[in-house]
């Protein structure tokens, strides 16, 4: 049974997110922003101007007393030691902000958009650096541990893209639909109407895998080798869109949130790496292709459509209403897992120990 922290919202709440020490921040529509302490009580509230939607929340890993917050076109650092005014407000998106990425050396900020833009704030100069762009609404972006230079993004446009901030153009690029064969997916024909729009990614904390969700019900995890990714493992995840996931801090442990009510827990680590190809074969490879290229490989597709069969939840969470955004906080020494969704309630599940 899920635990209920109420008090905090008077609206549906969009996103969440828990620092280092335990807080959580909750963002919801109607410009409401919430702290919660480890036992669920508020710790701090504040009405953000103009009642913009407030569309991610994000702590710094560098220092956990830093929040950033997306609400509408604006980006607001917040102190969370004193949830008042923002210490610093940025302006650099040009439509409402779908998610916002922090990377780990608190240098670069990612800011994803529905004009499909991806802004690039150079924190320490407070300017932007880069303008990258999907060809649709920008639903997510992800900078890579390990890696502050890297990261990867979807979105509505189908695409999953590979990007450094030394280039304006992606490294690499798949469109999630062409990688489709009729053979590849028992429910092709069921899912006729649902192309797979990308929602959401999530990047394991080594750094190289990430996967990502999508409308058609699918889960697909890919490994980045060098300045490419192959698509690695795929499996139908839930019965309707897949509207968030997350890789946990333990080694290629999932969660994933649906439209169909359910949030469901995998372990994909004895099924990641199954695939790698050989050094000699990927050099030969990356020789032979375009780095920007967007590719078809069938064989690997076959190979992970046979796979999805055998990769089973460890554990359903019959959540019940749609999901919104899906967190993982340790509170009181075990793992939970904070789920928003459509009401104005945050809702906690205990989670096996690994």
């Amino acid at each position: 049974m899920a635990v209920k922290w109420t008090g905090g919202h008077s609206s549906s709440i969009l996103c969440l997110n828990a620092n280092t020490e335990g807080l959580v921040a909750s963002g919801a529509e109607r410009g409401e922003l919430t702290l919660w302490d480890g036992g669920g009580t508020p710790a701090g509230q504040l009405q953000l101007p103009k009642a913009d939607d407030v569309t991610s929340v994000v702590f710094s890993a560098h220092r956990p007393t830093r929040l950033y917050t997306s609400h509408g076109e604006t980006i607001s650092l917040m102190d969370v030691r004193s949830l008042k005014e923002p210490v610093e407000r940025f302006h650099v998106n040009e439509e409402e902000i779908n998610c916002l990425s922090v990377n780990e050396t608190e240098s670069f900020l990612a800011a994803a958009d529905d004009s499909g833009a991806i802004k690039i704030m150079d924190l320490e100069n407070k300017k932007v650096s880069r303008s990258l762009r999907h060809s649709n609404i920008c639903s997510s972006v992800v900078f890579r541990p390990q890696r502050p230079q890297s990261l990867v993004s979807c979105g509505l446009d189908m695409q999953v893209m590979l990007w450094n901030l030394q280039k304006a153009r992606p490294l690499w690029t798949t469109n999630l639909q062409e990688c489709d064969t009729e053979e590849d997916s028992p429910q092709s024909a069921g899912q006729f109407f649902n192309p797979p729009l990308a929602h959401s990614l999530s990047v394991a904390s080594c750094g190289n895998i990430f996967v990502c969700g999508a409308q058609d019900g699918k889960v697909r995890i890919f490994r980045v080798t060098g300045v490419k990714f192959e698509r690695e493992l795929e499996f139908q995840g839930h019965s309707l869109g897949v509207s968030q996931v997350l890789f946990m801090p333990e080694a290629y442990w999932l969660l994933t949130g649906g439209n169909d009510g359910k949030v469901l827990l995998w372990d994909v680590s004895s099924e990641v790496g199954k695939q790698q190809k050989s050094p000699a074969k990927s050099l030969q490879r990356r020789k032979t292709q375009a780095p920007a290229s967007s590719r078809k490989d069938g064989k690997l597709n076959k190979v992970s459509s046979n796979e999805h069969a055998r990769v089973l939840p460890k554990l359903t969470i019959e959540h019940g209403e749609k999901v919104n955004w899906i967190s993982c906080a340790e509170i009181k020494g075990s793992k939970r897992v904070l789920v928003a969704d459509q009401s104005s309630s945050v809702s906690v599940y205990p989670l096996p120990e690994p």
